[in-house]
């Protein structure tokens, strides 16, 4: 049996790793010209450090990176909220990529090669195309909306002890540290926001922004709730199928985890069997996380009663 893979980025080439596990053939066509040397970093939740672990890339993808270490909210001037507990390892975009990758034979992934639904003949075609997912668009026609809010994201050479978020009026700071010593970074605004409003928050965001280059700027779009994440012999995995704002921080995890979840529900079914197995496993889980993070991002974006919002994160953090 043979799979297309469309697009090879982490749910993607998570999905060939597995599938090829369980005996397919697995070609992953993916347009740029290879894996990327520079990327901000990412938190692998436990759940999707499991999933690493059953294709037997766990402890690669640890060593690769970094544990977490707990973190704290707090407001621009300073005052904590409360503690992060975190159950999180990080890693950069690139390092997870090469661990996946690395566990493909040579002529399994192409670089340099789009592919459209059209062209693939395949007995079975993995939609792991991103947010702009063209498989997406051709089979529901569904679009990405904006949450009207700008997103924000670097990495400094400035290493912290703890990373955590500070909440403002209609805006919001993370950091997170990486294993090379190094911190990324992330903020949020509304539209006409810029980087100047964080000048005057607690340190060391001023320091961190003053010494960022190459500062990437982009709208924090979402994808409406799809009536199901397959079609005949099409399965949509990720960004894909569920595009969701950062606020949970579960992106690439959930893609790891989609990747994982098909390849386990085609082991020893039929095509068509397997598609419906793997869709009532994962579109629920997922679209409820999307509701989820977006209810956040609209939370942290208020101008008004911030009080009172901050006073309910001080609660809920309280109380895990």
């Amino acid at each position: 049996m043979r799979a297309a893979v469309i697009g090879g980025g982490v749910g993607g080439l998570a999905a060939a790793v597995g599938l090829r596990a369980v005996g397919w053939d697995v070609t992953v066509f993916e347009r740029s010209e290879g894996l990327p040397s520079t990327g901000t970093g990412l938190g692998i939740w436990r759940n999707a450090l499991a999933a690493l672990d059953t294709l037997g890339l766990g402890d690669r993808a640890r060593a690769a990176g970094r544990k977490q270490p707990d973190g704290t909210i707090r407001r621009p001037d300073g005052t904590v909220l409360g503690r992060l507990r975190a159950d999180v390892h990080l890693l950069t975009r690139p390092a997870l990529l090469g661990v996946l990758a690395d566990a493909l034979p040579p002529g399994c992934l192409r670089f340099g090669t789009a592919m459209t639904l059209a062209e693939c003949d395949h007995d079975l075609v993995v939609a792991a195309d991103g947010i702009n997912s063209g498989v997406r668009r051709s089979l529901f026609g569904v679009e990405p909306r904006p949450s009207g809010a700008i997103g924000w994201r670097g990495t400094v050479d400035l290493p912290v002890p703890a990373g955590g978020e500070t909440w403002g009026r209609g805006m919001k700071f993370g950091l997170t540290p990486q294993a090379d010593g190094r911190t990324n970074w992330y903020a949020m605004t509304g539209p006409d926001g810029d980087l100047s409003a964080f000048s005057s928050w607690h340190d060391p965001i001023p320091r961190v922004l003053a010494e960022s280059r190459d500062v990437l700027r982009h709208s924090l779009d979402y994808l409406p709730p799809l009536p199901s994440y397959v079609h005949d012999r099409v399965a949509l995995i990720g960004d894909a199928a569920h595009a969701m704002t950062p606020d949970l921080g579960q992106g690439a995890c959930q893609a790891i985890i989609d990747g994982v979840t098909l390849a386990s529900a085609l082991r020893s079914s039929d095509v068509r069997s397997g598609l419906h197995s793997y869709d009532r496993t994962r579109r629920r889980s997922t679209q409820r996380l999307a509701k989820r993070s977006l209810m956040l991002n609209r939370l942290a974006r208020v101008h008004r009663f911030t009080g009172t919002r901050d006073t309910a994160l001080r609660v809920a953090l309280a109380f895990g």
